[in-house]
């Protein structure tokens, strides 16, 4: 194993403590996670038998992505283990000489999927990125933890300084019995200066101080801080994008709402928004229906036919674009990552804009943070202004993640 920081160390000294959990959270890329369920596994294998234990993320392809894949290629446990992963049923199943225990992958996106982790009894619980889980699926998950000996493992990204992970878990870890580390990218000795340097050049504003300075902030004013209307806007399509270049709408359906269309090009690295159609029902005085809508869309979209990612709210506009023949993909509607991963792409001069796109250009500029929602502990934007920016946003969360490392 490669030499691990100070930091990393405490990690695996961990369960031999008197410690009853263990928090880090901290800077992306920082090294927390893949040591965690390094450490995770060898205490389970050594200390328990015949026992169940948790992975657990925002959803099972995160927590296949960010602990099962990176466990899998340890050496070490290839050859001193029989691991073998369930992927049909989410488990890892582990045996070593007589002992063998199982690992279930478990997602929790939302306020329901508590109940997905009901009735099973654990002997220890890993949550991967905590603070994007709902308080409610993190509870059921620590009241299964009810074997003898049992050790509770967090980690995650800072988010609002009022969340209710920091205010119950990071703010109370000496009453709770918990052992709290917090991890900057030095402490990970396996990143090189170019990588360190990548990952800085990848967030501005709220997700630099969190994702990369560490800091629990406060999201306020303005969301796309890093949006330059020079930088970020062009006149004629770059040459490689016209030639090379997918071409994909991306809709936010609205009635008494701005409708918006956005048509985009990405060649796989740049991604050109060329045109925009909007209709504002307010200001045109007249509401239109979804036949009309279509009708809109297809002259909008011409006779060059693609695909089309709505918002799935929007159900009786996908229905009629569906019975004109348009092939539409329902969006992936989630704001927050949505919003960093757009800022990202902004930031890095990955995303432009037409000059012609006069609404998405002005939304870009006005897009702000509810500070009342931020003083309550929520994170979400104002919604006004938002339609262009909600269609742009739908269309990048559909890109892989590797579009943002």
């Amino acid at each position: 194993m490669a030499t691990l920081s100070d930091k990393q160390a405490q990690i695996m000294e961990f369960p031999y403590t008197q410690y009853s959990a263990l928090i880090c959270d901290g800077a992306v890329r920082s090294g927390k996670t893949s040591i965690m369920a390094l450490s995770f596994f060898l205490w389970a294998m050594s200390s328990f038998d015949r026992c169940a234990f948790a992975f657990c993320g925002k959803s099972v392809g995160a927590v296949e992505r960010n602990i099962v894949t990176p466990l899998l290629a340890v050496t070490y446990l290839r050859r001193n283990f029989d691991v073998r992963y369930n992927r049909g049923d989410h488990v890892i199943i582990a045996r070593r000489g007589g002992k063998e225990n199982r690992f279930y992958l478990f997602g929790g996106k939302d306020e329901s999927s508590y109940m997905l982790i009901q009735g099973i009894t654990l002997a220890g619980v890993l949550l991967d990125e905590v603070a994007l889980m709902p308080r409610s699926f993190v509870e059921q998950a620590l009241a299964r933890c009810s074997v003898s000996g049992a050790k509770l493992w967090f980690n995650c990204n800072p988010e609002n300084p009022l969340h209710w992970f920091r205010q119950e878990w990071i703010l109370k870890a000496p009453e709770k019995n918990a052992l709290h580390l917090h991890f900057l990218m030095d402490d990970n000795p396996s990143l090189s200066e170019e990588t360190l340097t990548r990952y800085k050049n990848m967030y501005s504003g709220v997700f630099y101080e969190r994702y990369i300075l560490g800091r629990w902030v406060m999201s306020e004013g303005l969301i796309y801080d890093m949006f330059d209307p020079t930088d970020n806007v062009y006149r004629e399509m770059p040459a490689r994008v016209r030639v090379n270049g997918q071409r994909i709408m991306a809709c936010d359906y609205g009635t008494t709402n701005p409708c918006v269309f956005l048509e985009i090009y990405d060649d796989g690295e740049l991604i050109c928004v060329e045109r925009e159609y909007r209709w504002d029902s307010r200001k045109e005085h007249r509401q239109k229906t979804d036949a009309e809508y279509g009708a809109d869309y297809l002259d909008f979209a011409g006779e060059n036919d693609c695909a089309v990612i709505v918002d799935p709210s929007a159900a009786s506009f996908i229905a009629e674009l569906r019975s004109r023949g348009v092939l539409v993909q329902e969006a992936d509607n989630d704001v927050l990552d949505g919003i960093r991963r757009t800022g990202s792409l902004l930031h890095r001069r990955k995303l432009l804009v037409n000059e012609r796109c006069a609404g998405l250009i002005d939304e870009l500029g006005t897009y702000l943070w509810d500070d009342k929602a931020a003083l309550r502990g929520e994170e979400k934007p104002v919604k006004q202004n938002d339609h262009a920016c909600d269609a742009l946003r739908y269309y990048v969360n559909s890109l892989p993640d590797w579009r943002f490392e």
